[in-house]
């Protein structure tokens, strides 16, 4: 297998050097189910585990290997097997808060070049969850591109397609239709050799039916969605990397329910550039558009300049931020209480034995 067509070149290469210098062999992990992994490697595609010093040594969910990561692997007598001792410095990622009340991050694709973007042209389209995707996207130095769905659903998507281009302007957006073939051309523009691309979307917006048609063989699963809200039932159950036969990757990522957001600095800010715009001529700096006086972001919803629907969304994703982190503040303060009982307990042992 030619690690080139995999994404590998001199950045990654160089990352690599001290692992190289160890006896390990460069590989990128292409499937993960529970901790064993499928790493492809120029001599084969071995299951792999965790070394116990890297299991030890990862402090948290996000220091995991995930698919797309590049790893320094060690093979063994058995071919079949491997083990990975390291993950390479990531160049982007699409991470997410894991779903429920646990304040963690979840790495879903790593080493992504662009993003693709689903949503479906049926009940389940949202523009509110496209912005929440763009912010994470963005944030994690990936390239959104917008797919719409389901074309075959309308005579004309041009609404759709302009509601898009009005909340990201200078994001690509294709509507497409797998069931009528059509616009699928535009998609495989950006399967080049070497450039990964990752879809993302909620169930059932037709993720698994895309890489189908662009393969021209029925490789995953699909099922109908449900006739009563267009939601999909998970068919993909696990993160994969496929390698296609122009040469591109593609990651295939089971439906998301839920995407709470995680370690977002500017991307917000980048995603709402007309809100953060117009928040430059409000009275006060830290306004949060919500009853301050002097508001020039509400004064552009009243005077029709700004939806209505866009600024409660800026405010409730802001409030999801802040909120989360001061969980992890807390989670932080904890974390630091429990270190200094137990080196108290210790150092009082200490005093206890010693002359």
């Amino acid at each position: 297998m030619d690690l080139t067509a995999l994404g590998w070149d001199e950045g990654f290469a160089a990352a690599f050097g001290p692992w190289q210098a160890q006896g390990f062999l460069p590989g990128r992990v292409g499937l993960e189910h529970q901790h064993i992994y499928r790493v492809y490697l120029e001599d084969g595609e071995p299951l792999a585990q965790i070394s116990g010093r890297f299991r030890h040594q990862a402090a948290k969910r996000q220091d995991y290997p995930a698919v797309g990561d590049w790893v320094a692997v060690e093979r063994g007598a058995n071919p079949a097997r491997a083990v990975i001792h390291a993950v390479l410095p990531r160049r982007s990622r699409f991470s997410r808060k894991v779903a429920g009340t646990t304040t963690e991050a979840q790495i879903v694709a790593a080493n992504v070049d662009t993003v693709f973007l689903v949503s479906g042209l049926d009940d389940d389209f949202n523009p509110r969850r496209i912005e929440r995707y763009l912010v994470t996207t963005w944030e994690g130095g990936a390239t959104p591109v917008v797919v719409l769905n389901k074309a075959d659903l309308h005579d004309d998507v041009t609404p759709f397609l302009e509601e898009v281009h009005r909340l990201a302007p200078e994001v690509a957006v294709h509507a497409v239709s797998c069931r009528a073939r059509q616009g699928l051309d535009d998609l495989t523009a950006y399967l080049v050799p070497g450039r990964t691309i990752a879809l993302l979307g909620s169930s059932g917006v037709g993720k698994s039916t895309i890489i189908n048609r662009v393969l021209g063989v029925e490789r995953q699963a699909t099922r109908e969605v449900r006739a009563r809200d267009s939601r999909g039932r998970h068919t993909t159950s696990n993160r994969e990397l496929i390698m296609l036969p122009s040469g591109g990757l593609l990651i295939d990522t089971p439906g998301m329910r839920e995407l709470q957001l995680w370690d977002i600095t500017t991307a917000l800010d980048d995603t709402f550039a007309d809100v953060h715009g117009l928040a430059e001529g409000c009275h006060f700096r830290n306004c949060h558009h919500d009853t301050e006086p002097r508001c020039a972001v509400r004064a552009a919803v009243a005077d029709g300049r700004l939806p209505a629907d866009r600024l409660d969304h800026y405010v409730r994703l802001q409030k999801e931020l802040d909120s989360l982190e001061a969980r992890r503040n807390e989670l932080a303060i904890a974390e630091q209480k429990r270190r200094d009982r137990a080196g108290s307990k210790a150092m009082r042992g200490f005093k206890k034995g010693g002359p």
